[in-house]
């Protein structure tokens, strides 16, 4: 028999294996089950800090008078077969667990990454702050493993629906990820760790027969009428996968159905011009990549949508304020435990408010992907030890919530799902001149409730400096004016959370895109777009780590269903 029990124990003892054993016997015994012997593994672990008295929830599965199952992970990946190939744009978490999908069936992926390898891309993050340039094509949004990789490699995600998450985890694992992920109801990895994990999941793809190209810009689709798809298709047997022209490139495409080919792309290091072919195309390029957007735009317009997304600040405390408290001043709660996290959610004036991308222990890091904004996000180290504890602050904004100065400039371009993207650009170059360089406008979250600038500001993490002043002054007041009353509430559900220590930084823009790339239900192609597959956060149908590589792992299973026929 086998039976999933919890049993809650204090902090202290967390390590004391005779006391969790004999709260699982009590509940066996309490479920009236006669046994000779248990043996448990361990599944998950969770704290509940409410009620002013600290707990730890631990979930076991118990296995009553049998052996444990073995849970060790066994790869299915094969060497790929030249016959099928698939370009995969963007190398985040849909890329590599796309390519790894494809893999099992055999299926060659071509990953095109603008960006660089993690190690020259943590000199490209580091200019940022030392020399106050941002490399529009290798920086924390774009490079080899996507925008988690320098930010702080949240496992955590609420998509139990979507697809396997503990496969997703035992996946990190196998690549080097600490086990630890396995059971953590908050697993992270670590920016310092995943980068590691990251590189191990590349050459894993590369030794069995995929291909990677880095600094590879993607610049335009090779696209055909259904009419010249049959001559397309005997010309691409005999054309290169990589640098050789086709007669039929860049074939012009009217009213149709236009069907994609391949990519145009430019080598970003030498500036040749490559065309790439494949039999399909899946598009994992992150929510970051607006070039991509407006390449849909231009070609098929009708497949984007504008779809609901958020923009805000992140909020930074010392660490120390934070952990007492969600501890409750326990220290020694503190000690076994680690930097504590939270979770706010309220609704303000019909929208949402709340807490996104909780890093505690962490720090805030400039994230713009362009030299003409400003963007913030946040990371932790594996060890989540820092001084400071910080986490994004932001707004629910809908479609109709957009300034109609960004609906027009969409609408130029005859492609009115794009007005999002135009409001968040718009945010981030307001908030570049309202800082200086990358150095970001900042105040005191006591100042800024109170309507007056900040003259000084206490420590922070943020390396690339800060600007005191008043964000009410230039943050849109739809964004302004529901995060001073989102805080307000906040300093309710934990008193103390508004406090001189308490720095906004801004903006925090990036949560998710404001665009959804529509992609049929059931086969997962681009509706009005044949052979492409959209798939991650840059699709808009998912968010986070885990959901995204569960999402490059759907759309592949149905982009090799696609190749069977």
């Amino acid at each position: 028999m086998i039976l999933e029990i919890s049993v809650t124990v204090a902090p202290n003892q967390l390590d004391d294996e005779k006391k969790i054993d004999l709260l699982l016997k009590k509940e066996i015994e309490d479920k009236n089950i006669k046994y000779k012997k248990f043996q448990k593994v361990f599944i998950k672990k969770s704290v509940d800090a409410r009620h002013g008295k600290v707990k730890v929830h631990l979930r076991y599965k118990v296995y009553i008078d049998e052996n444990p199952e073995n849970q060790e992970f066994k790869p299915k990946w094969k060497n790929a077969d030249e016959k099928k190939s698939v370009i995969i744009i963007g190398s985040g978490p849909a890329g590599l667990f796309g390519a790894l999908k494809l893999l099992e069936y055999g299926i060659k992926p071509v990953i095109i990454e603008r960006g660089k390898e993690t190690l020259q891309r943590k000199k490209d993050i580091a200019a940022i702050s030392t020399k106050q340039v941002v490399d529009e094509n290798s920086n924390y949004c774009f490079g080899e493993g996507g925008a988690g990789t320098f930010s702080d490699g949240k496992l955590y995600t609420r998509s139990n629906k979507r697809g396997n998450i503990s496969e997703i985890l035992q996946i990190f694992n196998y690549f080097g990820a600490d086990k630890k992920i396995l059971t953590d109801s908050h697993p992270h990895i670590g920016t310092d760790r995943l980068p590691l994990v990251i590189n191990a999941m590349r050459n894993k793809i590369l030794a069995l027969g995929g291909e990677i190209h880095f600094e590879m810009l993607c610049r335009e689709f090779i696209c055909a009428e259904d009419s010249d798809v049959a001559t397309l298709k005997s010309e691409l047997q005999v054309s290169s996968s990589c640098g050789e022209n086709s007669a039929a490139a860049g074939v012009p495409f009217g009213e149709g159905n236009p069907s994609v080919r391949g990519v145009k792309c430019v080598n970003l290091s030498d500036g040749t011009e490559i065309d790439f072919y494949a039999d399909c195309v899946v598009l994992a390029a992150g929510h970051s990549a607006d070039d991509i957007y407006i390449m849909l735009a231009k070609t098929a317009p009708k497949v984007l949508e504008a779809k609901t997304f958020a923009m805000g600040v992140r909020v930074e405390h010392p660490r120390k304020i934070i952990d007492e408290i969600q501890f409750h001043g326990q220290k020694n709660v503190q000690d076994e435990l680690g930097a504590a996290e939270y979770r706010l959610v309220t609704q303000v004036d019909g929208r949402g408010v709340y807490s996104f991308c909780m890093c505690p222990g962490g720090f805030v890091v400039p994230s713009a992907s362009e030299n003409d904004g400003i963007v913030v996000n946040g990371m932790s180290s594996a060890a989540r030890n820092s001084k400071w504890s910080n986490a994004a602050i932001v707004v629910e904004i809908r479609p109709e919530d957009i300034p109609s100065e960004c609906s027009v400039k969409a609408e130029r371009l005859r492609c009115a799902a794009l007005s999002g993207l135009f409001y968040r650009k718009s945010v981030e170059v307001l908030a570049k001149k309202n800082g200086k360089n990358q150095a970001a406008p900042a105040q005191r979250l006591t100042d800024f409730l109170a309507g007056k600038k900040s003259e000084t500001l206490p420590p922070s993490s943020f390396t690339a400096g800060l600007v005191p002043g008043d964000l009410s002054k230039w943050l849109p007041s739809y964004i302004s004016e529901r995060l001073k009353k989102g805080f307000t509430e906040f300093n309710k559900m934990m008193k103390g959370f508004v406090c001189d220590d308490a720095i906004l930084i801004a903006p925090e823009t990036r949560t998710s895109t404001p665009v959804r790339i529509l992609r049929n239900k059931e086969t997962c192609e681009c509706d009005g777009l044949k052979n492409v597959f959209p798939c991650g956060e840059g699709s808009g149908y998912s968010g986070g780590i885990v959901s995204s590589a569960m999402d490059g792992q759907n759309v592949c299973v149905k982009v090799a269903e696609f190749l069977k026929k």
